[in-house]
């Protein structure tokens, strides 16, 4: 069941005994107006893995959006790749993203990334907490907390959502609109940014969308998806509706290279029914 938050800060209360409990309030990470402190991590994707970042420090007093994941389930790293995707696709207008995983033992939280490296958007900045499982200390994050998000400007949090259960319809518009603030631009809406249904097409689009891919890559995965969806029409319509929809809304240059984005006209074309441009 999902909390909603306050106009102040987020606050959460708690379900016991499958009643809610408007006294128990549940906080995590720093609340609008504080500081976004400087912190360790250790990092996972090349060319920074193994290394020491600080994604707070890189940022420079930059827009920033900060994702600490306390619970890696299936719906917290789905909902981190889709807004990891789209902080990552507008990192030329000055957004910074540093997603956190937390955890006790680094080497086991090494192995759990790897196993669950094609649902996370390797072009974000990725890093494991070297303060262990609670973070960073100066931040106060709540281990009930799935995902903590915030999002910072000049050193300072500008937006703190604490979700429990991560819901990309009813959450993420929220967190675009805060975003959207703090960058002084429009805000993205979902249908902006690129969400598949289809389990195995968002597989084969989280590399094929790599903006560090090259034409190799590419191809391969193109190959994939259209071997793909010659045996599944309903993934073939899926195919088309996103292409289409791509081309047609103007936001075609934020996914991939421009290689990529020859294949998403193609099939736009192909399975959209598109006019070829």
């Amino acid at each position: 069941m999902r909390i909603a938050s306050t106009s102040v800060s987020l606050i959460f209360t708690a379900l016991i005994g499958g009643q809610l409990a408007a006294d128990d309030t549940i906080f995590s990470g720093p609340q609008i107006g504080e500081k976004l402190s400087e912190f360790k991590v250790r990092g996972f994707f090349e060319p920074n893995h193994g290394k020491e970042l600080d994604f707070v420090k890189q940022a420079a007093g930059k827009p920033i959006v900060l994702v600490f994941i306390h619970d890696g389930n299936r719906s917290s790293l789905r909902f981190t790749q889709v807004l990891s995707n789209y902080t990552c696709g507008v990192v030329d207008k000055g957004l910074a993203t540093g997603v956190v995983w937390l955890a006790d033992d680094i080497t086991e939280a090494e192995n759990t990334l790897k196993q669950n490296v094609r649902v996370l958007t390797q072009e974000a900045p990725t890093g494991i907490s070297l303060d262990g499982g609670e973070g960073p200390g100066s931040y106060g994050l709540n281990r009930k907390i799935t995902l903590t998000i915030l999002i910072g400007k000049a050193g300072r949090v500008t937006a703190n959502f604490a979700l429990i259960q991560p819901n990309i319809e009813v959450d993420l518009p929220k967190i675009l609109i805060a975003i959207a603030k703090v960058m002084g631009t429009p805000a993205a809406t979902l249908e902006d940014l690129l969400i598949v249904p289809n389990a195995k097409l968002r597989v084969f689009f989280s590399r094929l969308v790599l903006k560090s891919a090259d034409r190799n890559a590419v191809d391969e995965e193109a190959q994939r998806i259209e071997n793909y969806v010659k045996q599944d029409e309903t993934a073939r319509q899926e195919l088309g509706r996103i292409a289409s929809k791509l081309v047609r809304d103007g936001n075609l240059s934020r996914h991939g290279t421009p290689h990529a984005q020859e294949y998403f006209r193609k099939w736009a074309t192909e399975f959209g029914g598109e006019k070829k441009q």
